[in-house]
């Protein structure tokens, strides 16, 4: 495991973990709002069995530089995205992959860049798009009880906000508190201005869906909470080169409920990539 970092076009230090094989494909790893590369917990280390995975600090989280402003720009997620591609010397056959806000972040990119360094997208209960009136950018009624206090400085009505989440992250089922309570603590941890930062900007990368030359795999769950699943459909109903994987009765992060098909699921795309 090393962990390193790449600056981006703005001089936002963009800090990342490589974990996996050397020469496997590179499969790079975007966390949702508020989240960091702690993030994916039992799931990265199920997929560094198969792939080069590069899970990132997205710019404002975990040890990524927090800018004073600039979140409202996507050109600086992109540029945040080819830098640590460019630090890592990926020119091709790379996988890339965003849960929920992280799959914004990933069509920020390929707006921005194309494809010529990937092999194909993955969207896990995600949305390409974000802003009032956007298609496929609808808010979840999970996220509706968290605003407004997920923003707030006050220690306590942030807690209160993030409680609302319930088991939106974690999926009902066996235990899984551990999960859970490393999700809210990077939760809490992301500085209250940048929580709020990523929702004032409106963004529509449909037609980039619509022109991929790369194939892309959704998976979302049809009890998401926080993503409606209408989003995840959005994408597969744009992009030309679709596969999708409908989990019934699963909520937000998938990765958590059940990873061993989470990673199984990738895998198995992966494999029939052509690139």
């Amino acid at each position: 495991m090393a962990i390193r970092e790449a600056v981006s076009a703005d001089g936002t230090t963009i800090v990342y973990r490589v974990t996996g094989p050397e020469g496997a494909r590179p499969l790079v790893l975007l966390h949702g709002w508020s989240g960091n590369l702690l993030c994916w917990g039992r799931a990265a280390d199920l997929l560094a069995e198969q792939f080069r995975v590069i899970a990132v600090d997205l710019r404002g989280h975990g040890y990524s530089d927090a800018p004073e402003t600039g979140y409202d720009d996507p050109k600086n997620w992109a540029a945040d995205i080819a830098a640590v591609l460019a630090a890592e010397e990926i020119a091709a056959g790379a996988l890339l992959l965003g849960w929920s806000y992280g799959g914004i972040v990933a069509s920020d990119y390929l707006t921005a860049h194309g494809t010529a360094a990937l092999a194909g997208v993955v969207y896990t209960g995600s949305q390409a798009n974000i802003g009032r009136g956007v298609p496929g950018a609808e808010t979840g009624p999970g996220m509706g009880k968290a605003i407004p206090d997920v923003f707030d400085e006050s220690a306590g009505k942030a807690m209160r906000g993030f409680a609302a989440f319930g088991n939106a992250n974690t999926g009902p089922g066996r235990d899984k508190g551990p999960d859970a309570q490393r999700l809210f603590g990077v939760s809490i941890a992301t500085l209250p201005r940048v929580r709020k930062a990523l929702f004032y900007r409106t963004v529509d990368n449909t037609d980039t869906l619509r022109g991929l030359d790369i194939p892309v795999l959704v998976l979302h769950g049809t009890a998401d909470p926080v993503v409606p699943i209408e989003n995840g459909r959005h994408i597969a109903a744009s992009a030309p080169d679709v596969r999708t994987s409908y989990w019934e009765g699963a909520q937000h992060g998938l990765f958590i409920e059940d990873p061993e098909r989470f990673a199984a699921e990738i895998t198995a795309f992966a494999t029939d990539l052509r690139r």
